[in-house]
Order: C-alpha cells, then sequence, then structure tokens
C-alpha cells in the first residue's frame, strides 16, 4: 500500500461490541498500531492515532487534561478497550523515539451525530432510538454520572487541524459541555415527545465523570467545538 498518511481510527468504540469481542478488540488497538506504525516508517509518512477519553478511565480529577494519567481497571470488562488505546500510545510514543516515525495522538472524548447505527450502543443513540419507540430509556445507576457531548463536524474539524499542525499530542477533541445521563434523557424525552425513564444497576466501571479540558486545543489548534448538545 503506498499512501500519504494514516489516520487509525480501527476499533470498536462501543462498550456491547467491543465487551463482545474483547480479544479482538485489543488485538485490533495493539497489533494493528504495529501494523500500521511500520507501515508509516517503511514510507516515512505522518501516521494518527484516534485515542479515547478512555484512557482517563474513571477519573479522579475534571476535567480531564491530557497531563493527568487516569484511574483504569487493567483487568475489568471495558480494559481490552481502555488498556489497549493506551498501550496504543505507548507504541505511538516509543515509535517516534526509537525510529522517528512522524507521529500524533488525539483523545476523542464522545461523539455523536448522523447516520450512527440504531444498535450502535452509545448511550445517545441508545436514548433516541428508545424515545422514537416511546419506550423506556434505560439509565444505568442514579444517572448522576455524567458525559461531554461532541458534534462529529466539530470533532472531524479539530483532528483536520490536529494533522495540519505541528502537534504531536495527546491533545483532548471533545466539547467541554458537562452533562448528567440524566439530564440527556430529558432532553430527548422533551425533544422526541415520547419515552420515559428507566433506572437499572450501575454499569461495571462506568465513568462517574468525564468533562474535556481542552485548553490545549485551544492554545495549540485554534479549535473548540461550535455546536451545542440541544
Amino acid at each position: 500500500m503506498e499512501v500519504d498518511a494514516i489516520y487509525n481510527l480501527a476499533c470498536p468504540a462501543s462498550p456491547i461490541h467491543y465487551q463482545r469481542h474483547p480479544v479482538q478488540t485489543i488485538k485490533t488497538s495493539v497489533v494493528g498500531a504495529v501494523n500500521m506504525l511500520g507501515l508509516a516508517k517503511r514510507l516515512n509518512i505522518p501516521i494518527l492515532q484516534a485515542s479515547t477519553s478512555e484512557v482517563y478511565g474513571d477519573p479522579k480529577v475534571s476535567p480531564q487534561s491530557e497531563d493527568y494519567w487516569g484511574n483504569v481497571n487493567p483487568i475489568g470488562i471495558r480494559a481490552c478497550y481502555d488498556e489497549g488505546k493506551r498501550a496504543a500510545e505507548t507504541l505511538f510514543f516509543d515509535y517516534r523515539r526509537k525510529h522517528d516515525v512522524n507521529t500524533g495522538v488525539f483523545r476523542i472524548f464522545n461523539t455523536y451525530g448522523p447516520r450512527m447505527a440504531k444498535n450502535d450502543g452509545r448511550v445517545v443513540s441508545n436514548f433516541i432510538v428508545a424515545a422514537l419507540a416511546d419506550a423506556p430509556l434505560t439509565i444505568h445507576g442514579t444517572g448522576w454520572q455524567t458525559r461531554s457531548f461532541c458534534y462529529v463536524d466539530d470533532l472531524v474539524d479539530g483532528i483536520i487541524k490536529f494533522a495540519n499542525s505541528k502537534e504531536i499530542g495527546p491533545i483532548n477533541l471533545g466539547n467541554p459541555g458537562e452533562f448528567t445521563v440524566d439530564e440527556l434523557a430529558t432532553i430527548i424525552i422533551q425533544k422526541v415527545n415520547k419515552g420515559y425513564k428507566e433506572y437499572v444497576e450501575r454499569t461495571v466501571d462506568d465513568p462517574r465523570q468525564r468533562k474535556p479540558d481542552i485548553g490545549l486545543a485551544k492554545q495549540k489548534l485554534l479549535w473548540e467545538p461550535k455546536t451545542d448538545l440541544s
């Protein structure tokens, strides 16, 4: 394969999908990263890694900035994704240091937008599909856990700005607007005018708080999201 640059976004990112295929997920993140880094080294081209806010795990600080090392359970049901992405970041920085590969790492926070699959398994699509069917919007735990939702057009703009910069990262790309899952459910029920909330047991290792510090992206990339959640 002869290409000018590589954007490595390969990996199932929804918990229901990566927990169904945990071994394949971590192999995609680690072995896949090695394969792509080897190609970038051979062709002497830049390569960007789509990392994730999940490298911060269930954080003990908020908002999460790039210098926070995270709080990840290495043997939990989310570890195949969380640790796979963390190991991929390690590989990217080691290939830069050892082989002088032109690498960059950006960390994606929760993203949504058109053409998400109905069975995607993420909270935005789950809630909208349930509300349209006038079915329960399933909330795990109390619903007080928070998320920050970035519209896909804003994210793509940030990725392109990062690719065109001299920055190597890691750098957070996300919307710092913070909402509880319960608030998200309320917004969707009001907009669709159907559906209702149903509370079930909290899932294992579900992060209690997720909010990006995008100060670095603002300063280095002159980027911030423009689309608010509503």
